[in-house]
């Protein structure tokens, strides 16, 4: 967060919330007579004792008693980070979105679309659930990156944008396996095509071709098995998938070469020898 958000100190704080609250932590009363500063160190003091709902309300408080003022811009990111750090993930979007709509260009609109992307990229779930807040972590997170590539979040948002996309192919890999171990080789290969072309900068592709050799060869259809060895050849000569490719390959008296006109041919003749009309 911004130095612009240091705490004034716990112990005015600490008899600022007896003073306004009358030693109850359970009600705003009395918050009216209080100015906007008074009311954002009490939200600082709960966020310091751990009570991140309570202090996001008390955030919120200054929004509705002091609109479009500067301590309400300063205390819808306030209640932006509480909200998060209560895993209250969608009151923390809300008021995340709500900064940007606000205050698009200010200077911590930046970390407040990081926001808004963490409020889905915790959420993320196994890779054997539903996957709607992945896909919409990787659309947050590419905002933080193309919006604000110089801001002190645009490194931070890379990362998490790579493990989510690892993330979405380790689900498409799981799904292949399921099938291919029933013998479902086409519904099997969709998926282990989708991580070769949609998903190929993740750790999940050397291991989708290698099962594309696997399903290829259990259709009888070498060409595109070929073909996968060749990718998984050139790219990932030293992984044990390709060890393990190469000897199914071998098995069957065939070698690991780009062959016949196919997807991975194309795929093969685009990234290896660079030919892409």
């Amino acid at each position: 967060m911004s130095d612009r958000f240091a705490s004034k100190g716990i112990a005015l704080a600490a008899l600022l919330v007896l003073g306004a609250c009358g030693g109850s932590t359970d009600t705003l009363a009395g918050l009216e007579n209080q100015t906007p500063e008074e009311i954002f160190v009490l939200g600082e003091a709960e966020l310091a004792r751990g009570r991140e709902d309570r202090a996001a309300d008390i955030f919120g408080e200054i929004e509705r008693l002091y609109p479009y003022s500067e301590w309400a811009k300063r205390a819808i990111m306030m209640s932006a980070f509480a909200y998060h750090s209560a895993g209250d993930y969608e009151q923390s979007r809300s008021a995340a979105q709500r900064y940007l709509d606000f205050y698009p260009a200010d200077q911590d609109a930046a970390y407040a679309q990081f926001l808004v992307a963490l409020s889905h990229y915790d959420q993320i779930v196994d890779v054997g659930r539903d996957q709607g807040n992945t896909f919409e972590a990787l659309q947050a997170l590419r905002a933080t990156i193309e919006r604000y590539p110089d801001s002190e979040y645009a490194a931070s948002a890379r990362l998490k944008f790579d493990l989510a996309l690892n993330h979405l192919a380790g689900q498409e890999m799981e799904i292949g396996r399921y099938y291919l171990k029933r013998g479902h080789y086409t519904a099997a290969i969709n998926r282990f095509r989708a991580v070769v072309e949609e998903y190929q900068t993740t750790t999940h592709t050397a291991e989708a071709l290698y099962r594309l050799i696997e399903a290829y060869l259990s259709l009888g259809i070498t060409d595109e098995a070929q073909s996968a060895g060749a990718i998984l050849g050139h790219n990932f000569q030293g992984s044990d998938w390709y060890q393990d490719g190469y000897d199914l390959l071998t098995g069957q008296g065939l070698d690991a070469r780009e062959t016949g006109d196919n997807w991975l041919t194309t795929i093969y003749r685009q990234v290896v020898q660079g030919k892409w009309l």
